[in-house]
């Protein structure tokens, strides 16, 4: 058996924790006057970053390099580096694993499954994640853009983590987003398992198999599936 399974609001709460460094960065950003900056957030206009596909090879001190490279035209380095050195510490601060991660990769474990991490953005962000989260012992292969080239929005990385294990089966897709992950898993001929939570949780799935609400309902459906 053979488990593709993403990190960002699958394993971990990286939309909170992301949100909570962006309030923390409010005060900094109207000190150092950056008005438009802060509209730029308040109005959520970083939506229109989702489907770039170079967004989702970088960390967040590249996105946010970028996103202040729109808005303005010449930014001191001084206050990029204040404000993404504030944003790097609150963040991993506030970092955790969901209460289902451990029980859940164990079970799998147990189960003999080979266990592949897909995921988007830099390595160092995505390594240093593992590392903060201390998960990456549970994983037989870690597949990351930033390393690849290539972002979940193509299957090119679903397609090489079937290549590392081209014997085992079945095949499941575990993530968040139903466009990336979902589809993903889909183009792999695998079941595909939609966990509804985080910053995509209330968009509509067109390509999973099942939607749960945690990994504990996950578990079960691939239980039921191997039963089958």
């Amino acid at each position: 058996m053979l488990v593709i399974i993403d990190l960002d609001d699958t394993l971990c709460n990286t939309w909170d924790a992301a949100r909570i460094a962006v309030i923390r960065l409010i005060p900094t950003m109207l000190r150092l006057r950056k008005f438009r900056l802060f509209a730029y957030i308040i109005t959520q206009r970083y939506r229109e970053l989702e489907e770039l596909r170079e967004f989702h090879l970088m960390d967040f001190e590249e996105m946010f390099d970028k996103i202040l490279q729109k808005i303005y035209k010449n930014v001191e380095r001084e206050e990029l580096e204040e404000m993404t050195n504030l944003f790097d510490r609150t963040f991993f601060a506030n970092l955790k694993l969901y209460p289902d991660v451990l029980p859940f990769l164990s079970s799998l474990r147990a189960m003999n499954a080979k266990l592949v991490l897909v995921t988007d953005s830099s390595s160092t962000w995505q390594r240093r994640k593992l590392e903060v989260l201390g998960i990456q012992r549970f994983f037989d292969e870690v597949i990351i853009s930033g390393e690849t080239g290539h972002s979940k929005h193509e299957p090119y990385n679903f397609f090489l983590a079937r290549k590392k294990f081209p014997k085992e089966e079945p095949v499941f897709v575990i993530g968040d987003r139903d466009e990336t992950d979902m589809k993903g898993g889909k183009a792999i001929h695998a079941t595909t398992i939609l966990v509804r939570r985080g910053y995509f949780k209330g968009r509509r799935a067109k390509y999973a198999d099942y939607v749960v609400n945690d990994l504990f309902e996950a578990l079960e459906v691939i239980k039921n599936e191997l039963k089958a």
